[in-house]
């Protein structure tokens, strides 16, 4: 067993979930390069005790979420309580868009840990997201416009939060799934799938905060309830230490985000993950940076998801 992690390395984990979860340049290999360059992935006991931490503390993620957007939150609820119509075609197209990765997630579980667990994969998952993101903007300038009146609205406008359909929402949902695979980043694929159906990036963005209170809060109660050890073998103190940085991280991550695609697109983000994608697999190359799975035998070069 992992026995302890130091306080300090709860704190840096912390900081790199709050900063990369709601970005979307992937969690999974932030923490797969942050985790292996301070040698926590030393045996298999250890590794199930990091990545069941590092999952858990993905609430701090939900909690940065729930402050800054809690008039939507509350929007909803009473939507759901039958008081606000805009609040509660919100929430049913949240639950839509959750959905799918939610019945996926538990189908394939398995399977992905198997054979995706593998820094071939995860290379690819970080690069080819890359490059969708460096094409995604110009791709949504030339495909959609304003509608200059309510009544020209139609395929090709934009369309905002309020308005936006279940079966736009259930789009989103089914890109959402190609999240499992390790290293794509569930931000960029819920950004980007609501810019394909016609959202602008700051309202794809809000769409995908909102979307991951349900989708990394299923994530948070699963991991914990299989690893009831994880906290006596974490620690208590690192556990409260790593949700309370990342819940921090977080919430100014999220906010600089809105604020930076209100004049800029994602491009920036898919340029930094070819970067990303090359320095890794540099570190593998060189035995510096180990992507490991729980299914491996003991013993044997593997690959596992550490987050997203």
């Amino acid at each position: 067993m992992l026995n302890t992690l130091e306080p300090w390395q709860a704190i840096i984990l912390g900081l790199v979930e709050g900063i990369t979860e709601y970005l979307p340049i992937s969690s999974t290999g932030h923490l797969i390069l942050t985790s292996s360059l301070m040698g926590l992935n030393k045996n298999a006991d250890a590794k199930r005790s990091l990545d069941a931490f590092e999952i858990v503390i993905q609430g701090g993620a939900i909690l940065a979420v729930l402050g800054l957007y809690r008039q939507r939150v509350w929007q909803m609820i009473r939507g759901l309580l039958g008081k606000d119509s805009v609040g509660l075609r919100l929430a049913i197209n949240i639950v839509i868009a959750f959905m799918p990765a939610a019945v996926a997630g538990l189908a394939l579980k398995k399977a992905i840990e198997q054979h995706l667990f593998r820094p071939g994969p995860v290379l690819a998952a970080l690069a080819l997201g890359g490059a969708f993101m460096i094409l995604i903007g110009p791709w949504q300038r030339r495909f959609f416009r304003d509608a200059q009146r309510s009544d020209a609205a139609d395929s090709h406008s934009f369309v905002d939060l309020e308005h936006l359909t279940w079966k736009r929402s259930l789009i989103i949902g089914l890109l959402q799934c190609l999240a499992l695979w390790p290293g794509t980043s569930r931000s960029m694929v819920t950004m980007v799938g609501g810019m394909i159906v016609g959202l602008k990036p700051k309202q794809a963005a809000e769409f995908s905060f909102l979307l991951g209170l349900p989708t990394l809060g299923a994530a948070c109660l699963y991991s914990a309830a299989k690893n009831p050890d994880m906290v006596r073998s974490i620690g208590l103190l690192q556990v409260i230490i790593g949700i309370v940085v990342a819940t921090i991280s977080a919430a100014i991550a999220v906010r600089w985000l809105v604020a930076f695609l209100t004049r800029h697109s994602l491009a920036v983000f898919g340029w930094y993950r070819l970067a990303l994608c090359a320095v890794v697999a540099v570190l593998i190359w060189r035995g510096a940076v180990r992507i490991e799975s729980h299914s491996d035998p003991p013993n044997q070069p593997s690959v596992q998801q550490p987050g997203e």
